[in-house]
């Protein structure tokens, strides 16, 4: 692909160089060669530039590279090779068939334009539309519907009723709709298990990752929004909500009826306390833990969490605890001899 018509497909322009130069594909600073694209989005990788194999480069707008290297200059560096990264290694296209393995029941409705690998179980009453590619080993439960360009990998167990979207990923070894985690004491203080028989509702375009679990609603439903992308080892309790476009990562857990606004951001091993309610735009630092809710666009840190400003100022004050107490044992000390002078 000519450097041309990368950057006319990426929403670039050349600054520097030949636009007639030939790009093969797209890689890291440090892993680039002669031929591919390669990005500058955090400026303290600067000096890494001088040291890159890489053809061109895509910056910022305003950065200033010294190097000998084809220029493309973009408003979002990462957006513009993102794009390329997609035009050098797209999706695989669908090649429709159904293993013989597989075991469908006769009530599911399979759209002719389906792949279905091996040993793959789909239950009654199950709807697959076109374009959905099922892996080997997914265990699919009754009722459930899958939505067009669906990419469901092996090992995932969907359960009973689960309503999934259009252009759904999900990704290894995943359970989506399982049991939620409510039980009620009885007379003789035994654990009561609640009926679980609500559902999970999963909207359009989103992705979760591998070992990541949704349990379903014990009544109504538990629901992920549009564009929402979840990652690996997340645990999202019954009756939550996640709103549009939020990122949970790692091991972010949720604990039952939790409402998670549009555009959040949980960062790794965060974790929220159950029936809270979570802004829009807000920001959870990693390994931070709330038990309260939060307004739309704070960005929240520690355990309890609290505003990340003061978390900062906080823990930049811990830090010297120790001389501060010295200081105040000094003080003391001072205080007292005083005090001693002014009586005598």
């Amino acid at each position: 692909m000519k450097l041309s018509e990368l950057a006319n497909l990426t929403g670039a322009r050349i600054d520097g160089g030949t636009d007639d130069i030939e790009i093969l594909g797209a890689a890291g600073l440090d892993d680039a060669r002669h031929g591919q694209v390669t990005f500058l989005a955090n400026r303290r990788y600067t000096p890494r530039v001088n040291s890159t194999l890489a053809s061109a480069i895509y910056v910022a707008e305003d950065v200033q590279i010294e190097k000998q290297i084809s220029i493309l200059r973009a408003k979002n560096p990462y957006l513009a090779y993102t794009r390329a990264l997609r035009l050098f290694f797209p999706e695989r296209k669908l090649q429709p068939f159904i293993h013989p393995t597989a075991v469908i029941d006769a009530t599911a409705q399979i759209s002719d334009r389906v792949a279905i690998g091996a040993c793959a179980v789909i239950g009654r009453n199950v709807e697959i539309a076109e374009g959905v590619m099922i892996h080997p080993h997914v265990t699919v439960y009754d009722e459930v519907k899958i939505g067009k360009d669906s990419v469901i990998h092996s090992g995932v167990a969907i359960r009973e009723r689960t309503s999934i979207g259009e252009r759904v990923v999900v990704h290894n070894n995943t359970v989506i709709g399982c049991d939620g985690f409510g039980y009620a004491k009885d007379e003789e203080q035994h654990w009561l298990k609640i009926p679980q028989a609500g559902r999970v509702v999963i909207e359009d375009d989103v992705e979760i990752g591998a070992g990541t679990t949704i349990d379903r609603a014990s009544v109504g439903e538990s629901r992920i929004g549009r564009g929402s992308k979840i990652d690996n080892l997340v645990q999202i309790g019954h009756s939550c909500t996640v709103g549009e476009d939020s990122l949970l990562c790692a091991q972010v857990g949720l604990a039952g009826s939790s409402h998670i606004g549009n555009r959040v951001v949980l960062a790794g091993q965060a974790g929220v306390a159950g029936h809270l309610t979570i802004g829009d735009d807000v920001v959870l630092t990693a390994k931070s833990a709330t038990s309260h809710d939060i307004p739309p666009g704070k960005v929240i840190s520690g355990i309890p969490a609290f505003d990340n400003r003061d978390w900062l100022r906080s823990t930049a004050a811990f830090r010297r605890l120790g001389d501060m107490q010295r200081t105040v044992r000094d003080l003391e000390r001072r205080i007292k001899e005083l005090e001693g002078s002014l009586k005598s």
